[in-house]
């Protein structure tokens, strides 16, 4: 497999590149600040190693972009660490925000360390982030690192965006689906767009190969976002490692829950009673099951997914590069062909 083989050579490549950016706040009067970035990446404590520190989807994708583009991918890995470091300042904030406890079966850093520690390790990453795109600048033109540095913040920027509306949705009862594009767009899509997008920048594609790329990994982020919300109602959790209950007794404002709202039927008179129990959360998915939100859920998702993968047709990616891309594509999708 074309993506299995290039994930077993860049993958330590992009550690280690995380690890040089990281190692900016590694000082003496510094030991335990570093100790906490460390910590959340995944390299050091309890329960360090390959699931702490989680897939880096993103810096692949952006390295698989590059190299698609017929550049050395190696090149990009600058890059690659800056999206997987904005990623992580975005998890530290979203643990403090959501009063989150635990990430990837370890405690998070604001219970470790307090929340006051954990803005400051959030804002760090997102520092790093920033300083790690202009390292770009040892292989590629000022104007190439520039276009590069402000698709990073405009991504960032999004971020919040879609932060705000989520927080801002919470115990509303007059949402509708219209609602929930923007929210994901920016929560979910707006990184995935950017690492597909600064990937082909870097690799020297054309700007209509650009845009190519980056609807590609805005569509992905769409349809990937969608798929959650159906696991996180309809899930095995054996497969998924996330308690199906969660979404429905948290009161996410997922996909097909809009759905249901809008039909003001059975499911949106209970949900507008108030918290559903864990004991209820088999009926009350059955009833958003009988009213069409599954149904509706698994058509917008395969619309996304057929989207991306139109755009990604589109942008002509090349070699086993454009292979791997494709299959990581299809793997995050959950399609077989």
């Amino acid at each position: 497999m074309a993506l299995k083989r290039f994930i077993a050579t860049a993958l330590p490549e992009i550690e280690n590149e995380l690890q040089t950016q990281i190692a900016r706040l590694d000082h003496a009067r510094l030991n335990l600040f570093h100790e906490m970035l460390t910590y959340h990446m995944g390299w050091t404590g309890a329960g360090a190693g390959a699931e702490a520190t989680g897939k880096r989807i993103r810096p692949i994708l952006v390295l698989l972009a590059v190299a698609s583009c017929g550049a050395d991918w190696q090149i990009g890995l600058p890059a690659a660490a800056a999206v997987e470091l904005l990623h992580n300042f975005s998890l530290v904030h979203d643990d403090v925000q959501d009063n989150s406890d635990k990430r990837r079966n370890r405690s998070t850093v604001w219970k470790k360390w307090g929340v006051p520690m954990a803005i400051n390790v959030g804002d760090a990453l997102f520092v790093l982030a920033n300083q790690a795109v202009l390292d770009l600048e040892k292989a590629l033109p000022a104007a190439t690192v520039a276009r590069a540095a402000s698709i990073l913040n405009e991504a960032c920027l999004d971020l919040t965006r879609g932060q705000y509306l989520d927080m801002s949705y919470e115990e509303r009862f007059d949402l509708k689906i219209e609602d929930y594009w923007p929210m994901i767009g920016g929560k979910t899509s707006a990184l995935l767009a950017a690492c597909t997008q600064m990937g082909a920048l870097i690799g020297g594609a054309d700007e209509p190969t650009q845009q190519n790329y980056r609807q590609f990994g805005h569509h992905l982020g769409l349809a990937f976002q969608v798929q959650d919300d159906l696991l996180g109602i309809w899930g095995d959790e054996k497969i998924t490692g996330k308690s199906a209950a969660s979404d429905l007794t948290e009161g996410k404002n997922s996909l097909p829950v809009l759905f249901a709202l809008e039909k003001n039927a059975e499911f949106a008179k209970r949900w507008r009673q108030g918290p559903i129990g864990a004991e209820e959360v088999g009926e009350i998915a059955a009833v958003l099951e009988r009213e069409g939100a599954r149904t509706f859920a698994l058509e917008a998702s395969q619309k996304e997914t057929d989207k991306a993968l139109g755009f990604l047709e589109q942008a002509q990616p090349a070699g086993a590069a454009g292979e791997a891309l494709l299959e990581l594509a299809k793997m995050l999708l959950k399609r077989e062909q």
